[in-house]
């Protein structure tokens, strides 16, 4: 069996051997910028193994997404900016560093320390990079993980309410300020309260140990779901979806929720 130093100096020369003469022309023709849309591709394809459960699914996907690490380090090489050696050592020796409870004999008495700690030492490595306590939220985050990571963030520093109560009464306020504006005809308006209304269901999933992503995400493989039933439904007793009424569709929604419960129930 082929130990991981092997395997992942077999990986950078076959990268390299793309990347050089006698390559592949694709491979060879990219650059950071045009990497950029697999990068995402192969990090979200990652969550979806993860979401399946299935682990072949995952060795794949990591595989794909580690491709993606490899591909933009050798770009580097080349271009004489960094080496995948150097990229290696910079991320050991800031794991060593942010884990000076592991590392350093240094004592934390829980985990709301111990991220603290590790916040601190990020913060005194970027220096004056970051100055704002929201700082070090990568702004092309999702906009729903983004939006926690900031309200995690505002929290570590006090700024946030003591128990979930006011959090989901924040929820409701949000909620009829947007009714407010439904027949305002101010798009500009009605934009603003939803954004505030997402913001809330966020803090209120914070509080609640749910990730709105995660959340999101499984409801909307929900909904796909449910609508698949409808449609097959429909298409089992001939009849077209944009033929049906809304009460059949409807109808038939309820049923494919139902058969969900049932098969939820041990």
């Amino acid at each position: 069996m082929k130990t991981e130093l092997a395997a992942f100096e077999k990986l950078m020369e076959l990268m390299r051997r793309l990347r050089g003469p006698g390559g592949c022309q694709w491979d060879a023709e990219q650059t950071h910028e045009s990497l950029k849309r697999y990068l995402l591709e192969e990090t979200y394809e990652v969550i979806e193994a993860i979401d399946a459960g299935s682990s072949h699914m995952l060795k794949e996907e990591l595989g794909d997404l580690l491709l993606q690490v490899v591909f933009h380090s050798t770009i580097a090489e080349e271009n004489g900016e960094f080496t995948t050696a150097q990229v290696l050592e910079l991320l050991c020796d800031k794991l060593v560093r942010r884990h000076p409870h592991v590392f350093a004999g240094l004592e934390v008495d829980d985990i709301d320390e111990l991220v603290a700690n590790w916040e601190r030492i990020k913060k005194t490595e970027k220096g004056d990079e970051r100055r704002s306590a929201l700082s070090g939220v990568p702004y092309h985050l999702p906009a729903l993980l983004r939006a926690q990571k900031i309200t995690e963030k505002a929290a570590r520093v006090g700024f946030d309410w003591d128990n979930v109560e006011p959090v989901f009464a924040k929820v409701l306020e949000e909620l009829k300020e947007l009714e407010e504006t439904l027949f305002s005809g101010d798009q500009e308006r009605m934009e603003a309260e939803l954004g505030d209304l997402l913001f809330a269901i966020v803090n209120l999933g914070r509080f609640l140990s749910l990730n709105p992503e995660d959340a999101l995400r499984k409801t909307i493989a929900r909904f796909m779901h449910r609508f698949s039933h409808v449609e097959d439904s429909l298409h089992g007793r001939g009849i077209r979806l944009q033929d049906a009424s809304l009460q059949e569709m409807d109808k038939l929604w309820e049923e494919a929720k139902l058969k969900e419960r049932e098969a939820d129930t041990p």
